[in-house]
């Protein structure tokens, strides 16, 4: 069984930093040197080769982190199995799931819920982060399963299809644009607009829609970027831009009057949304519950 110093060396390998492997596993940074040393004592070799303050893998610290990979997954599958024998609700065991932005805050809180409450004993973690970062995470092994907006082209990763979202053209009920009964195409390059940031799915998507009508991103003149769903959703609520948010963040907002949908005739922004999973790992049987409960749950709204 694989020790607490070498869930220690996963984490400094796959962040190559001493700093943020103590902010993950909250210890101070010279417990986390501590415990590299024992491992580099027991081995007998160097894990980490320390220029400055950038940090990589030797070639046995490459060996070693193929080993504690592969090692933590068969212990998190171990301890499942094995405790899951008498009785399934109170087995064992830990995920760890990678969203973007629009799931993490809007639908899978929920879904937590009624899975903690079904099984207790699995702990839970969820990391949120843009649709880039965590297929990044996935790939590092950083994450059992993901969730993001789209398919790529990746063999490594396998997808499974889970639903479907809306984005909309938003802006503040005291904005100009309310008077407007609708706005074309053209007219997004020269008003205002606010994005999210490279590498959302959301931004992925509003472009998407918008090469079709022949408008690139770079065609905006005017335009605002922010980082994260809440940050431009409460700027748009303050400000007179026009902005592309999910329907299912800006619900509340529609609803009591505070923003207003407006109407760009021929563009309508639809994605949707997939579980992501390692080649190799789709028979995963935390993995395939949680997707059993999520599917179940949301399947019931239609």
């Amino acid at each position: 069984m694989l020790g607490f110093s070498h869930e220690v060396f996963f984490e400094v390998a796959t962040h190559l930093s001493f700093s943020k492997a103590a902010d993950v596993l909250y210890i101070s940074q010279p417990a986390i040197t501590k415990h590299i040393q024992s491992l580099e004592k027991h081995y007998k070799v160097s894990l980490f080769e320390r220029k400055g303050n950038s940090v990589s893998l030797t070639s046995e610290g490459k060996i070693l982190l193929k080993y504690v990979v592969e090692g933590r997954e068969l212990q998190r599958q171990l301890a499942f199995d094995i405790t899951k024998q008498k009785n399934l609700q109170q087995a064992k065991g830990s995920l760890t799931l990678g969203t973007s932005t629009t799931i993490s805050l809007y639908v899978i809180p929920p879904v937590f819920s009624s899975f903690h409450q079904q099984y207790p004993n699995i702990d839970l973690t969820l990391i949120n982060r843009n649709s880039e970062n965590i297929l990044k995470a996935l790939l590092d092994h950083e994450i059992d399963l993901a969730i993001t907006e789209g398919r790529n082209t990746l063999t490594s990763v396998k997808y499974q299809f889970f639903l479907t979202d809306e984005v909309v053209p938003v802006c503040s009920a005291k904005s100009y644009l309310v008077r407007k009964k609708t706005i074309t195409p053209e007219e997004l390059t020269k008003i205002p607009v606010a994005l999210r940031e490279r590498g959302s799915g959301t931004l992925s998507a509003v472009s998407d829609a918008l090469q079709k009508c022949k408008i690139s991103i770079g065609d905006i003149q005017h335009k605002i970027v922010l980082g994260g769903t809440e940050a431009l959703k409460n700027f748009l609520l303050d400000d007179v831009c026009l902005g592309f948010l999910p329907l299912r963040s800006v619900a509340r907002q529609l609803k009591n009057g505070d923003l207003v949908r407006l109407t760009i005739p021929g563009l309508q922004i639809h994605r949707a949304f997939y579980f992501m999973q390692r080649r190799g790992s789709e028979a995963d049987r935390i993995n395939q519950l949680f997707i059993k409960l999520a599917t179940s749950h949301y399947n019931k709204k239609l």
